[in-house]
C-alpha cells in the first residue's frame, strides 16, 4: 500500500473527489438501494487502489464507470435470486450541493425528468444516465457498456427524443 501524502494516494484522492458521488448514483440507480450501492462504490475504489496508476491513463472514467456497474450488476442479480427488489423512492446525490435557489428552480422539472427517465427501456436509461449524469462520452460508455458507439449514439438519441416527447405532452396539458 502507498505512503500517506504519495503520489498513489494523491491520485485516489482526486478519483474519489471527482467520481464518488456520480458513482453512488450510478450504482444506486442499478441496486435499487443506497447501501448496496455504497458498498459497490467502496469496492470499486479500493480495486483501484490495487491498480496501476500508469495503466489507467487516459481512461480512469470508462475503468471506475465499468468496474462500478458489473459490481453493481452481480449485487443486483444476487439480490434478485434471493429476493425481489423493492421499489424505493430514489434520493438525488450529488458530489457538490446545489444552492437553494438551484434547488427551488429545478426540483419540479429534475423529478419530472427523472420520472420519464425511469419509463425509458433500461438500456437506453443506462446510456442517457452515464452521458449526462456520469458525463461521459460515446466511447467512454461504450467501454462500460459493452455497446457500439454507434449504438450507444441511437441508445442517447431515442431516450432523449422519447423524453422530449414526453415533457412536450406535459406541458400541452
Amino acid at each position: 500500500m502507498s505512503q500517506p501524502g504519495s503520489p498513489l494516494d494523491d491520485w485516489i484522492q482526486s478519483a474519489l473527489e471527482t467520481y464518488e458521488g456520480r458513482l453512488l448514483q450510478f450504482a444506486r440507480r442499478i441496486t435499487g438501494n443506497l447501501e448496496r450501492a455504497q458498498d459497490v462504490v467502496q469496492e470499486t475504489f479500493l480495486r483501484l487502489c490495487r491498480e496501476d496508476p500508469a495503466e489507467l491513463d487516459g481512461h480512469l472514467a470508462e475503468w471506475l464507470y465499468a468496474v462500478c456497474r458489473n459490481k453493481a450488476l452481480d449485487v443486483r442479480r444476487k439480490e434478485s435470486r434471493m429476493s425481489a427488489i423493492a421499489d424505493e423512492t430514489l434520493e438525488r446525490t450529488q458530489s457538490e450541493a446545489p444552492q437553494p435557489d438551484d434547488i427551488a428552480e429545478r426540483n419540479e422539472s429534475v423529478s419530472q425528468v427523472l420520472e420519464l427517465l425511469s419509463q425509458l427501456p433500461d438500456n437506453q436509461q443506462e446510456v442517457v444516465r452515464l452521458k449526462f449524469q456520469g458525463g461521459l462520452k460515446y466511447r467512454e460508455i461504450s467501454e462500460v457498456t459493452g455497446h457500439s458507439v454507434t449504438n450507444v449514439g441511437f441508445l442517447i438519441h431515442r431516450g432523449v427524443s422519447a423524453l422530449r416527447e414526453k415533457m412536450q405532452r406535459i406541458e400541452a396539458s
